[in-house]
């Protein structure tokens, strides 16, 4: 992983030119949709805000760090403020698919998780937004909040040390996770969404505390049309249990139109509650998720 590029330049000048985008956090954090995708391009003083590490040291106000002995950062009219939260799912079933030893690089959904929420934290940090990325799993890993380009080769870094493994129950950990939240943002979660607990109490906990809610399913293609037939011995990848099954033809689309209802009631779910839900399948570009799919969502612009 360490050695593999996450993405190309050609790439990297594509992302440069969006904006992460949130329209209905509440409780003041944001008051609305930014109307500058490059901060400081307004000359209107607005507020003080805390300094972060990463921030540009040309917006200190010196002369109340003189006085005060206090870092605070001059805030203009333009640069409404953006918490960003990138989570991603580091649990067993991310790491490879279906039936596969050694996932190619089409359905390697981890390795297409991690390029995704690189993709997503680039826009963030060159919009100068206050990022954090977690690594959702039994004991999740946070790097951040940090602003700026700083922080970037150890953000890259960060996502090449993730590894996927255990048992993640996603509803536990979005509601800690929304419970150990300091103030409300966008927050994008990356995930198969293969929690036998589901995830909406865990989405709700963060709806409930003014979060803007995206969730990017993630599914490689053998999960969906399985090269499966005769008698077979599955193994579930996080706990270890076993099934004994004969697959034919007629069991074979069962499975897939089960699935099917399955992402529907998903999309459904998400939709009925606010919140932002693209599938996705790991032989797509995962540019394209970026690039298309939220930014018609009005998730990045």
């Amino acid at each position: 992983m360490a050695e593999t590029p996450l993405f190309d330049e050609a790439t990297r000048r594509k992302l440069e030119q969006l904006t992460l985008m949130a329209s209905r956090v509440r409780a003041g954090a944001i008051k609305g949709e930014r109307r500058s995708s490059k901060r400081g391009t307004s000359i209107e003083f607005a507020d003080y805000r805390n300094y972060t590490p990463g921030d540009d040291l040309r917006r200190l106000d010196w002369n109340i760090y003189a006085r005060l002995d206090r870092p605070l950062m001059k805030v203009f009219e333009d640069e409404e403020d953006l918490a960003a939260y990138i989570l991603i799912d580091t649990s067993a079933s991310m790491n490879r698919a279906l039936g596969e030893e050694e996932a190619a690089p089409e359905v390697d959904k981890f390795m297409y998780a991690r390029r995704l929420a690189a993709g997503l934290s680039y826009i963030s940090l060159l919009s100068n937004d206050r990022l954090t990325v977690t690594a959702l799993s039994a004991s999740p890993e946070t790097f951040g909040p940090v602003r700026g380009r700083g922080p970037g080769a150890r953000l890259l870094q960060f996502f090449g040390a993730m590894q996927a493994h255990g048992i993640l129950d996603l509803n536990a950990a979005l509601k800690d996770f929304a419970l150990r939240l300091k103030r409300p943002g966008l927050v994008i979660l990356i995930s198969d969404l293969f929690s036998p607990t589901g995830y909406i109490d865990g989405a709700n906990a963060l709806l409930a505390k003014g979060c803007e809610v995206a969730i990017v399913h993630l599914l490689a293609p053998e999960e969906i049309d399985p090269p499966l037939g005769g008698d077979l011995r599955l193994v579930d990848v996080e706990t270890g249990a076993a099934q004994e099954v004969s697959i034919d033809g007629a069991m074979r689309q069962r499975y897939m139109e089960r699935v099917q209802e399955w992402r529907d009631s998903l999309r459904d779910e998400s939709t009925r509650r606010g919140i932002h839900f693209v599938p996705v399948l790991t032989n797509v570009a995962w540019e394209r998720i970026i690039l298309y799919d939220l930014q018609r969502l009005g998730v990045i612009r």
